[in-house]
C-alpha cells in the first residue's frame, strides 16, 4: 500500500515542459516590474527618468554630447533631449529589424555589451530603455542621425509601427519621451521637480563640462512637438521653472556645494584623478567641524548608495594614510596611543569616491552596490599616494586634520566609557528600563508599540487610557539635548537621551542593532503649537542621526491628536482639523465660532474660552479647543490618539537622505544665517497653528 501511495503522488507531481510559462517580449518586465526598477513607488516611478537619462549622459562620458535637456511636460511626459551621436536606426543583423527597435523592445540589448560602442557606461544590464519603454503607456523616441530624422512610437512595450524616416537633418542625437503606466504605478505618477533637479545637479558635477537643463513645463499648456519638429525645447518653454547646470570644476565644485552649510577645518580641498589597471579614479574630499561623515560613492556616475568596493578601498587607504602620517613624527599620535580606527577618520569627512571601469559588476538590478574586485585595489592605490602627498605638500591642512582625528579618537574613547557604565548599571540592574517607561505587556515587536509624550500630564493620560498589552508610554520632561553636534558621551550624561535608548532596545553607535527593536511602532505625540514641534524636531534630529535603520525600517510614526472636540446634545466629535470642525460644524456655525464674541446675524452667541459654547437655532453645540495632550482625560485620549482602529497616524521616511542631511544640518546647525535664509524661503510651505 506504502508503494502504491508513492506512485499516486509521483503522477500528480509530474514536471514537464507544458508546466514552464515562457513570458514574450517585455511581458517579464510588467509582470515583475519590482525586479527591474526595484519598486513600483516614488522611487521606482523616478528611476524611469534615471534610466533614459543614464543613456543619453553615457553619451557625455564617452564623449559623443555636452547637452542634455530634460522636460516634464503637460499629460505626464517625460521628454529627454541630447546631442550624442544618435541611437542607430540601421537594421540589425540577427534580428533583422532596426536596431531602434531591437533595443526598444528587447531586453538586453543595447551598445553596452562589448564592440566599440561604450568604453565607460552605467547601463550595464541593457534593459534601461525597454523596460522604461514596457512600463509606459506611451512612448517614442526620435532619432538624428546621418543627415535624416527618424522616430518610432511604441505602447506598453510594443511597437505601434516600423521606424519611419520624418525628412532630413543636419543635427544629431536622440530625443525619448515616455508617460508612466498608472496602472503599475498605483501610488502616484506625479514626479517631483526638485527630486529630478537634485539628481541632475549632481550628475552635472560628475560629468565636467556637460550642459544640463531641467524644465517644469507640466503648467505650460506646450503639447509634445511632433517627431523631428523640434530637438531642445528651452527656447519655447523660456518662461518655465527651470534650472540649467555646468560644472567645470568637477568634484571639487561638488564637494564645495556638499559642504556649504558646513564650516571646513582645512582650506584646500583634496583632489585627484588618476587611471590605475584600467579603472579611473576620481576623489575629492574635505573635512569640516561637524561630527558626521558624508562619503558620496559613484561607480560610472551612478550612485552606490550601499557603497562597494571602491568605498573599501577608499576607506582603507584614509586610516592607513593618516596613521602613517600622524606617527611619522610631526604630530598627532604619541608612541602609547592607539591607531586611528575607521570612525575617527571618517569623523566631520565629506568626500565623494567615483570609479569608471568597462566591465562593471554590480550587485542588484538598481545598482545599490558595486562589485567589481579590481575597482578596490584600484582605488586603495591612487587614495594612498595622493593623499600622502596632498598631505607633505600642505602641512597646515595635513595638521588640522590629524587635529580632527584625535579630538575624534578621545571623543570615541570617553563615549566609550560612558555608555560601557550604562551597560555595566543596567546589567547589575537587571537591565531595569527607565522608571518613566510605562512598558507593555508583550514581548513581540512586531505588535508592540512605544508612545512618546511630551510631559507628566500627558504621560499620565496615556498610561491610564492605553492598551496595556501591546502600548507602552515613555513621557519626556521637557526638551531633549539638540543632537546635531553633540558627542555620544554628552548625549548618554542626558537623562531623556538615555532613558530613550535603554527603552529602544537598540544600543548606539558601533553596536546599535535594529534587531534588538522592542516596537515596531515608534510613536511621536507632542502638542499641537510651537513647543510640541521644536520637540518632536529634536527627536527626529536624534533618531535620524543615531537610529536612521529604524527610520528606514518604517517605524517612527508621528500622532495627529485632534484641534476641537465637538458635542452636540449627547453627540461627540472630534475635528483634526480647522477644514474637518467647519465639515462637522456647518457653515454658519464654524463662521460664528471664528467670529469675535458677540451675536451674529442668524442668532448664534459665541462665548471665547477654551470651551466655546454655541447656540444655533437648531441645537446647542459646545466646542473645546485642544492646545495640548494633557487637556485629554485618558478616554478622550484613547479614543483619538491611541486607538488603532480610529487614530490617525504619519509615518516618517527618507525620500532622500543628502536632502535630510541638508535640513538637519541647517535647522539644528550654528549657522544662524542659514538657517534665518531657509525658514525665510521655506515659511510658506509651513502650516502653521497661531
Amino acid at each position: 500500500m506504502a508503494s502504491e501511495k508513492i506512485k499516486k503522488e509521483d503522477k500528480k507531481s509530474q514536471y514537464s515542459a507544458a508546466d514552464i510559462t515562457v513570458l514574450e517580449g517585455l511581458e517579464a518586465v510588467r509582470r515583475r516590474p519590482g525586479m527591474y526598477i526595484g519598486t513600483t513607488g516614488p522611487d521606482g516611478l523616478h528611476h524611469l527618468v534615471w534610466e533614459i537619462f543614464d543613456n543619453s549622459r553615457d553619451e557625455a562620458m564617452g564623449g559623443f554630447a555636452n547637452d542634455i535637456e530634460v522636460a516634464l511636460l503637460p499629460g505626464n511626459i517625460v521628454r529627454v533631449a541630447d546631442n550624442g551621436r544618435g541611437v542607430p536606426v540601421d537594421i540589425h543583423p540577427k534580428t533583422k529589424v532596426s536596431a531602434l527597435d531591437t533595443i526598444m523592445t528587447t531586453l538586453h540589448a543595447g551598445g553596452k555589451f562589448g564592440g566599440e560602442g561604450y568604453k565607460v557606461s552605467g547601463g550595464l544590464h541593457g534593459v534601461g530603455a525597454s523596460v522604461v519603454n514596457a512600463l509606459s503607456t506611451f512612448c517614442r523616441v526620435e532619432v538624428h542621425r546621418d543627415g535624416g530624422a527618424y522616430f518610432q512610437d511604441y505602447a506598453l512595450g510594443k511597437k505601434k509601427a516600423a521606424v519611419k524616416q520624418v525628412g532630413k537633418s543636419k543635427i544629431h542625437g536622440t530625443v525619448t519621451s515616455f508617460t508612466p503606466d498608472g496602472s503599475i504605478f498605483t501610488t502616484t505618477t506625479d514626479f517631483e521637480f526638485d527630486k529630478i533637479v537634485n539628481h541632475l545637479r549632481e550628475q552635472a558635477y560628475l560629468v565636467k563640462s556637460l550642459r544640463i537643463t531641467v524644465i517644469d513645463a507640466r503648467e505650460g499648456g506646450v503639447e509634445l512637438p511632433k517627431p523631428g519638429e523640434v530637438h531642445y525645447m528651452r527656447d519655447m518653454l523660456k518662461n518655465c521653472p527651470s534650472q540649467t547646470f555646468y560644472f567645470e570644476g568637477g568634484l571639487r565644485s561638488l564637494i564645495s556645494f556638499y559642504n556649504r552649510y558646513q564650516k571646513p577645518v582645512h582650506k584646500n580641498i583634496f583632489y585627484i584623478e588618476r587611471e590605475q589597471d584600467n579603472v579611473a579614479v576620481e576623489i575629492a574630499l574635505q573635512y569640516t567641524d561637524d561630527i558626521s561623515s558624508r562619503v558620496f560613492p559613484f561607480a560610472n556616475n551612478i550612485y552606490t548608495a550601499e557603497g562597494g568596493t571602491h568605498i573599501t578601498g577608499f576607506k582603507t587607504a584614509l586610516t592607513r594614510t593618516l596613521n602613517t602620517y600622524a606617527r611619522s613624527g610631526q604630530g598627532g599620535l604619541k608612541e602609547s596611543d592607539e591607531n586611528f580606527t575607521g570612525d575617527d577618520v571618517l569623523e566631520g569627512l565629506t568626500a565623494v569616491v567615483s570609479v569608471k571601469l568597462s566591465e562593471i559588476q554590480f550587485e542588484g538590478q538598481t545598482k545599490g552596490k558595486l562589485g567589481s574586485v579590481e575597482a578596490r585595489g584600484a582605488v586603495e592605490n591612487v587614495m594612498s599616494q595622493g593623499f600622502a602627498m596632498f598631505m607633505e605638500e600642505n602641512p597646515d591642512d595635513a595638521k588640522a586634520i590629524i587635529y580632527k582625528a584625535v579630538l575624534a579618537l578621545k571623543a570615541r574613547k570617553a563615549a566609550k566609557a560612558a555608555k560601557d557604565s550604562i551597560l555595566r548599571k543596567g546589567a547589575l540592574e537587571g537591565m531595569t528600563l527607565p522608571g518613566k517607561l510605562a512598558d507593555c505587556q508583550s514581548k513581540d515587536a512586531s505588535e508592540s508599540e512605544l508612545i512618546v509624550v511630551e510631559g507628566d500630564s500627558a504621560g499620565g493620560s496615556a498610561k491610564q487610557g492605553r492598551d496595556r498589552r501591546i502600548q507602552a508610554v515613555l513621557p519626556l520632561r521637557g526638551k531633549i539635548l539638540n543632537v546635531e553636534r553633540a558627542r555620544l558621551d554628552k548625549m548618554l550624561a542626558s537623562e531623556q537621551i538615555k532613558n530613550m535608548v535603554v527603552a529602544l532596545g537598540t544600543a548606539i553607535g558601533e553596536t546599535f542593532d535594529i534587531t534588538k527593536l522592542r516596537y515596531h511602532k515608534i510613536i511621536i505625540a507632542t502638542d499641537a503649537d510651537v513647543d510640541g514641534a521644536h520637540i518632536r524636531t529634536l527627536l527626529l534630529t536624534l533618531l535620524f542621526r543615531h537610529f536612521k535603520p529604524v527610520i528606514e525600517g518604517g517605524y517612527i510614526y508621528i500622532a495627529q491628536p485632534p484641534l476641537y472636540k465637538i458635542q452636540r446634545g449627547r453627540e461627540i466629535m472630534y475635528a483634526y482639523s480647522d477644514e474637518e470642525k467647519t465639515k462637522l460644524l456647518g457653515a454658519d456655525a464654524a463662521n460664528a465660532v471664528d467670529s469675535e464674541e458677540g451675536e451674529s446675524d442668524d442668532g448664534v452667541v459665541v462665548e471665547e474660552s477654551a470651551e466655546t459654547e454655541v447656540k444655533t437655532r437648531s441645537a446647542k453645540v459646545r466646542i473645546q479647543r485642544y492646545k495640548g495632550l494633557g487637556e485629554m482625560n485618558p478616554e478622550e485620549l484613547w479614543e483619538t490618539t491611541m486607538d488603532p482602529a480610529r487614530r490617525v497616524l504619519k509615518q516618517v521616511t527618507i525620500d532622500d537622505a543628502v536632502d535630510a542631511d541638508h535640513v538637519f544640518d541647517i535647522l539644528m546647525g550654528e549657522d544662524v544665517s542659514s538657517r534665518k535664509s531657509f525658514i525665510q524661503s521655506n515659511a510658506k510651505l509651513a502650516n502653521l497653528d497661531i
